[in-house]
């Protein structure tokens, strides 16, 4: 035991991918869970006497976006950001598991029951929803910056990019499942809390593996502090200023916000679009927007391995952007052709696995190691603010363009969207510009 403790186990290619596929299957469970409901919008809509739940568009967008609700204005996430920094991984993925799971079990709870009133326009049940969808959101995100800094902790000086590409694609199989079997195994079970409740088992699954990570990580701890020199630095809350005052940063994290917005949120509409505009059956909707996360899960990896190997990552995000803004100006023009739709999901999945795949390997470039539980922290804080109101947003949008039949008018919708991809461009732009500055290295490879 002595010896095989006389280097790090993230030297050792073995064990540093089993961290990623350990700490993965949590990722993976999690974002089935986020995107659970996505599919399911044409039974939630749908009147009651007709099987449905009865909410209307305003209420799913108001759903949707109660995802990041305790994260933006209650700044969970900030201090989850602090004490992944100030006690650890262990401590911090243990804690954020437990929130996913308790939050999925609450909105579980509200989906299968029946209740009286309502709570600022909204029906109880939406808003017991959105408690535990609220809950949830906090956990899924905490996991989320500390699996990041899994990563960075596991893969630095080796293969990062690739590693945060394959956790990325493996997420985004969640996110496939989510939105492929979704509403056709709610239709069989014949309730769509049953689809919440097969998402809810999937995450207890991952609090347990995330307990199997922690063994492993406290052995490289004592591996680590064996082969150590000098001791790391650790976190201050001096250090914030170098934080907040870090123009490329800041860049990275707009650039984030814009960039997500256009992506996650018109996930959440977009099997409805599916049906409404391009005619597809209602059962088949799912699969046309199913086709991004299946798309990112070959090509993240891919455009993550050109990154460590060529580097060039500021340049696959102005490209990723470029994508994402093309796409929505198609979907918003009167274009009701199924293959065009098909296609441009196709081109949207190019782009979805562009900019995550340098985006986030490009952060420790900039951030030191103390900060960077922090740094993703403020990252997904911000991004949490458009997760939270552009489903609103939209919501309102598209219940302003509905018909007296329910048919809606998406043209004013995809333009939002493709406007948060053009901002996107612009920041992309600003970032590589920044990065010849200062020499961060964005397109440099990752590999040393």
């Amino acid at each position: 035991m002595t010896q095989a403790i006389q280097k790090k186990l993230s030297d050792s290619a073995l064990w540093r991918w089993t961290a990623l596929i350990i700490v993965s299957m949590t990722m993976m469970f999690a974002y089935f869970f986020t995107d659970v409901m996505s599919p399911l919008e044409p039974l939630l809509t749908a009147a009651k006497e007709d099987g449905g739940l009865g909410w209307t568009s305003d209420e799913y967008g108001f759903f949707s976006g109660s995802y990041g609700f305790f994260n933006v204005f209650l700044l969970l996430l900030f201090f989850g950001g602090i004490i992944l920094d100030k006690f650890g991984i262990r401590f911090t993925g243990v804690l954020s598991t437990v929130l996913m799971f308790v939050g999925a079990i609450i909105k579980w709870w509200s989906l299968k029951e029946s209740f009286e009133g309502e709570l600022f326009g909204y029906q109880m049940q939406v808003i017991y929803a959105c408690l535990g969808f609220a809950l949830y959101g906090v956990g899924c995100e905490i996991a989320g910056i500390t699996v990041s800094k899994v990563l960075v902790k596991w893969f630095t000086g080796h293969e990062l990019a690739l590693a945060m590409g394959l956790q990325v694609g493996l997420a985004r199989l969640g996110t496939a499942a989510a939105l492929s079997f979704a509403l056709p195994f709610a239709k069989s079970m014949g309730a769509v809390s049953a689809s919440i409740g097969l998402g809810a088992s999937l995450l207890c699954a991952g609090m347990v593996a995330f307990l199997v990570y922690n063994i492993l990580d406290k052995r490289e701890d004592k591996a680590a502090q064996a082969v150590a020199t000098e001791p790391e630095p650790g976190f201050q809350f001096a250090d914030l200023k170098y934080l907040f005052t870090n123009r490329g940063f800041w860049y990275i994290t707009l650039l984030c916000l814009m960039f997500y917005a256009g992506v996650f949120p018109f996930l959440k509409f977009a099997t409805k679009l599916m049906v409404i505009k391009y005619g597809v059956d209602e059962d088949l909707a799912g699969s046309i927007p199913s086709m991004l996360p299946y798309g990112t899960i070959v090509l993240t990896p891919i455009f993550g391995y050109i990154y460590d190997k060529i580097g060039k990552g500021a340049t696959l995000m102005i490209i990723g952007s470029v994508l994402l803004t093309i796409v929505h100006t198609v979907f918003a023009l009167p274009i009701t052709s199924v293959g065009v739709a098909i296609s441009m999901m196709l081109v949207l999945g190019v782009a979805f696995g562009l900019v995550p795949s340098a985006m986030w390997p490009s952060v420790p470039k900039i951030i030191p190691m103390q900060l960077l539980g922090t740094a993703y922290a403020v990252i997904f804080y911000i991004q949490n603010i458009g997760l939270s109101m552009v489903p609103i947003l939209i919501g309102k949008v598209n219940q302003a363009n509905t018909d007296a039949n329910g048919i809606i008018d998406y043209t004013q919708t995809m333009t939002i969207f493709a406007i948060c991809g053009a901002i996107a461009i612009v920041i992309a732009f600003l970032l590589l510009i920044e990065d010849k500055k200062k020499g961060y290295g964005l397109q440099k490879s990752n590999i040393q």
